[in-house]
């Protein structure tokens, strides 16, 4: 088994990752959400010059979106990586495809950025950061080359191991 699981260990450790992330975002939400939204609303309190009536429901559903989209796109792309481990493609590629995948795990960081930062800079400011805007590009482009590449392997046989 450790032969067949070798070349995509990389990617399914990002994968874990960005699972643990997400279970360990709704088990703090269960053990202190209130923590989130009184840094919520203490923060835009603080800076009302960036906010309006909606920010804080919204900048709290942030949170939220991140712990939703990790558990979601890390659960599918488990899949993924195991579909790859099981493709035709070389040792190499599976390596190459599944951290492509695995990568899918920093979208939802761009989430629980703007979740940290828009309660200082707003909601918008803290949408186009660039540290929300790498972690969206990053996350969504390798994630789909990754399963573009792997759809070609299994459903047109490009990238066939000789």
């Amino acid at each position: 088994m450790n032969d067949v699981i070798k070349p995509v260990k990389t990617g399914l450790l990002i994968v874990m990752l960005a699972l643990f992330f997400g279970v360990g975002m709704g088990v703090s939400f269960g053990v202190s959400e209130d923590t989130y939204k009184s840094y919520v609303s203490d923060n835009v309190a603080k800076y009302p010059e960036v906010h309006d009536e909606k920010s804080t429901s919204k900048i709290w559903r942030y949170a939220q979106r991140a712990h939703f989209h990790s558990t979601g796109v890390a659960a599918f792309s488990l899949g993924l990586v195991i579909l790859t481990m099981f493709s035709s493609m070389s040792a190499v590629l599976k390596s190459r495809v599944s951290i492509l995948i695995g990568l899918g795990g920093l979208y939802p960081l761009s989430w629980y950025t703007m979740f940290y930062l828009a309660p200082s800079i707003g909601r918008s400011a803290a949408h186009g950061h660039i540290v929300t805007e790498v972690f969206t590009y990053i996350g969504v482009g390798g994630l789909l080359l990754g399963m573009i590449l792997l759809s070609l392997n299994l459903f047109l046989n490009f990238f066939k191991e000789t």
